[in-house]
C-alpha cells in the first residue's frame, strides 16, 4: 500500500472519528448553552462526606443522615482495590491517604465490624506504607492535606490529637491582603480548613502556653466569621466535597453542628450526593470544559454541515448554474455558538472575591457559587472568546470590555518570578501555590492573541508580562526538554507528574506566538517524540485499562497485564502540541501513527472511558468525562489539516 493510500485511509478514519465526537458532544450538551461534563465519583470524597455526616449524627442525635451514611459506606465497600487499599477514583491506584480516610469513615459510621475483613486488608495496606510516617512522607512539609486527614482520623479515634501538627487558625483573623506574608502552613485555598481544624485542635488539645491559649481563644469568634464570609451560597467551599467535609466534621466535633456554617455545609453534601451513594471531588468543571470545547465543536459542526450541504446540492448547482448558498443550519449553529459565548461571559467574576480577595475580571472552573477565579480557566475563556471574535468580527466590540477586564486580571496575578500561580500572587511557599508552566503558557497565549486590541495603556504591560513569562518557561524547562504542569499528573510515573501534558501545553504557546523555531521549543518537541509508546500513542502506563472488547477492536489483541497502554487524553494533547510546533524536525509518519491510534481509539469507544490524569487540590486524582472528547476533537481537527498538506 503506498503512502497516498495510507493517508487517504487515515483521512477517512479521522473524519469518522470527528463525526462520532460531534454526535457525543451534542448529546452531552443536552440542549443547554454549555457543557457541564461529569467528574468521577471519588472514594476520597465519599469517605470524608460520610465522616462529616457521622459526626453530625453523633453530636445532634438525629437520624436524618442514616440513609446517606449507609449508602456511602456500601459504595465504599465496593470500591476497594485488590491490594486492600483505596484509590481516589475508580480508575486510580491505591494510596495511603484515601485508605486511611475510608477506615476513619467506617469507624465513625459504626460500620467497622460490618466490614471487618475489608478493614483488616485496608490496615495491612496502610501498614505496608508506614502508616502515619508513610502519610507524612507522601506530603512532605505541605500540611494542606496531611493535617486534615490526621484530624479526620483523630475524630474517629484512630490517632491521638497530640500527634497532629497544630494549625495557627488565629492567622486567619489578619486582613486578607496579609495572608501571603503570614507564611501560612497551608495553601491559599485551604484557609477554611485552617480555621475549622485549628479550632477543633484548640478544643481537643488546648495549648499549654497561656499566651497561645489566650490568643486563640480571643480569635475564635473572629475566625468563625471569616469562615462564614468565605462560604458560598451553595454551602460548599470551592464546590469541593473534601474541603467542605473537613470544615463540617471539625466544627461538629466541638459542638457547632447547628452553626450557620455547618448547616450550609450539610445542605451542600445532601445536594451533591449521587443516587449511587458517592460524591465527586467537585460539583463540576462546567466553565473549563465549555471553554475547551466550544471552538472546535461549533467550527467542526459548521464545516460538516457545509460539506454535507455542498455534496447534496453540487449536482443541482451544476445543472442550474446557480451558486451554492449557505445551508440553513449555519444560522442555528451560529446562534447556538453565540449563546455559549454569552454563557461564558456570564461566568466572569465581576466583584472582589470573598474567598481569595481576587479583583474582578477572572473566570473560575464552574458557574456555581463556590467557584474561584484562576489562571487556567481565565486564559481558557479568553481564548474561546478570541476564536469566536475571529469568526464573528461584528461581535468583537461587544465582548472587548470583558476581555480587557480578564487580561487586566491576569496581569495583576503574575508572580515576581515571571510565572503565573493559580489563585493568588505571592503565595509561593507550598507546591500548589507556586507558579506553573502550564498556567504560564496558557496566560501567555491569551494575552498574546488579544494584545493589539486592548487599550493602548495596557499594551506595553502585556508585552512586558509576556516577556517575563517566556523567561520563566526557559528557566523551568527540564534537562530532558520537558515541562512539568501543576494540575495534571500520570499515576504510572514515580513522581506522579505529567511531562506529556505540560510540554504539549507549553508548545502551544510557542506555536501561537510564532516561536516554533526557538531552540527551547525544538527540545520540547524532541522530548515528546522520544516518549511515543509502541502502540502509537502517548502517556498512560500499565495501570490503564480499557475494556478487552475495545482493546481487541483497536489492536487485534487485548493489552496484557503490565503492558503500557496509551490514553486518549494524553495522546490527543501531545499530538496537538507536536503538530502546532513541529517545524521540520518531525517525521510525518510519527504523527500519522499517533493519529491512527487516536482515531481508531475513538471508533473503538475508548473515549467513553476517561482516565485519571487530573490533579485536584493537593494531588487528589480525578477524571472528567469531557476530557477525551474535547482533547480528541481539537487534535483530530488539526490532524485532518496535517493529512491534507
Amino acid at each position: 500500500m503506498n503512502s497516498g493510500t495510507i493517508e487517504s485511509s487515515l483521512d477517512t478514519r479521522i473524519r469518522g472519528a470527528i463525526e462520532i465526537l460531534l454526535n457525543d458532544l451534542a448529546v452531552a450538551k443536552e440542549g443547554h448553552s454549555h457543557w457541564s461534563g461529569k467528574l468521577s465519583d471519588s472514594a476520597l470524597s465519599t469517605a470524608t462526606a460520610i465522616s462529616a455526616l457521622s459526626v453530625c449524627r453523633q453530636t445532634t442525635g438525629t437520624d436524618r443522615f442514616d440513609l446517606m451514611i449507609e449508602k456511602g459506606s456500601v459504595w465504599l465497600s465496593n470500591s476497594q482495590n485488590a491490594d486492600g487499599g483505596f484509590g481516589d477514583t475508580d480508575q486510580s491506584l491505591s494510596n495511603i491517604a484515601t485508605t486511611l480516610l475510608v477506615l476513619a469513615a467506617w469507624e465513625l459510621a459504626g460500620h467497622t465490624p460490618r466490614f471487618s475483613e475489608q478493614s483488616k486488608r485496608a490496615w495491612d495496606f496502610v501498614d505496608r506504607l508506614g502508616r502515619w510516617d508513610g502519610l507524612r512522607k507522601r506530603y512532605g512539609k505541605d500540611k494542606t492535606f496531611v493535617v486534615p486527614i490526621m484530624t479526620n482520623c483523630a475524630i474517629a479515634g484512630l490517632i491521638g490529637w497530640k500527634e497532629i501538627p497544630t494549625l495557627p487558625f488565629e492567622a486567619a483573623a489578619l486582613p486578607q491582603s496579609w495572608y501571603r506574608f503570614a507564611k501560612m502552613p497551608v495553601v491559599s485555598y485551604a484557609v477554611p480548613a485552617l480555621v475549622a481544624i485549628g479550632q477543633a485542635q484548640f478544643v481537643h488539645n488546648p495549648p499549654k502556653n497561656p499566651i497561645a491559649h489566650a490568643a486563640r481563644r480571643l480569635s475564635q469568634s473572629r475566625t468563625l466569621q471569616v469562615l462564614l464570609s468565605m462560604q458560598p451560597e451553595s454551602g460548599g467551599y470551592l464546590e469541593a466535597t473534601p474541603l467542605t467535609s473537613f470544615v463540617l466534621m471539625s466544627l461538629a466535633s466541638i459542638g457547632q453542628a447547628n452553626s450557620p456554617v455547618c448547616q450550609s455545609a450539610v445542605r451542600f453534601l445532601e445536594d451533591s450526593m449521587s443516587p449511587e451513594g458517592s460524591w465527586p471531588i467537585d460539583t463540576n468543571l462546567a466553565t473549563w470544559v465549555t471553554s475547551l470545547t466550544t471552538t472546535n465543536y461549533y467550527s467542526a459542526s459548521l464545516e460538516k454541515v457545509s460539506q454535507d450541504f455542498n455534496n447534496t446540492t453540487s449536482s443541482d448547482s451544476e445543472q442550474s448554474g446557480a451558486p451554492n448558498t449557505a445551508p440553513p443550519e449555519h444560522g442555528v449553529l451560529n446562534r447556538n455558538w453565540r449563546d455559549t459565548i454569552d454563557w461564558i461571559l456570564s461566568c466572569q467574576h465581576r466583584a472582589r472575591h470573598p474567598f481569595t480577595g481576587a479583583d474582578p475580571g477572572g473566570w473560575g472552573w464552574t458557574d456555581l457559587s463556590g467557584s474561584v477565579p484562576d489562571a487556567d480557566d481565565t486564559p481558557a475563556a479568553l481564548l474561546a472568546l478570541n476564536d469566536y471574535a475571529k469568526q464573528h468580527p461584528t461581535e468583537q466590540q461587544r465582548i472587548l470590555e470583558s476581555v480587557t477586564l480578564g487580561c487586566r486580571w491576569l496581569l495583576s496575578l503574575q508572580n515576581r518570578d515571571g510565572g503565573w500561580p493559580t489563585f493568588c500572587r505571592g503565595w509561593g511557599q507550598l507546591p500548589f501555590d507556586r507558579s506553573g508552566s502550564d498556567l504560564t503558557a496558557h496566560a501567555i497565549r491569551a494575552l498574546f492573541v488579544w494584545r493589539d486590541r486592548l487599550p493602548q495603556t495596557m499594551q506595553s504591560s502585556v508585552a512586558k508580562a509576556v516577556d517575563k513569562g517566556w523567561r520563566y518557561l526557559k528557566r523551568t524547562q527540564q534537562l530532558d526538554g520537558s515541562w512539568l504542569p501543576l494540575w495534571f499528573g500520570n499515576q504510572d510515573r514515580i513522581e506522579e507528574d505529567n511531562p506529556f501534558y505540560g510540554t504539549a501545553r507549553v508548545l502551544l504557546a510557542y506555536a501561537q506566538c510564532g516561536r516554533s523555531n526557538d531552540f527551547i521549543a525544538k527540545q520540547g518537541v524532541k522530548f515528546l517524540l522520544s516518549q511515543q509508546n509502541r502502540d502509537g500513542g502517548w502517556g498512560g502506563g500499565p495501570s490503564i485499562r480499557y475494556t478487552s472488547e475495545q482493546s481487541m477492536s483497536l489492536t487485534g489483541h487485548a493489552y496484557e497485564i503490565g503492558q503500557t497502554c496509551s490514553t486518549i487524553e494524553e495522546t490527543a494533547i501531545v499530538l496537538e502540541g507536536i503538530m502546532a510546533c513541529s517545524g521540520e524536525i518531525v517525521d510525518p509518519r510519527t504523527i500519522m501513527r499517533g493519529l491512527e491510534w487516536l482515531s481508531l481509539a475513538i471508533h473503538a469507544g475508548y473515549h467513553h472511558t476517561s482516565q485519571p490524569i487530573g490533579f485536584y487540590f493537593a494531588k487528589l486524582w480525578y477524571h472528567e468525562r469531557q476530557y477525551p472528547l474535547a482533547f480528541s476533537l481539537s487534535a483530530l481537527r488539526k490532524g485532518l489539516e496535517f493529512c491534507q498538506r
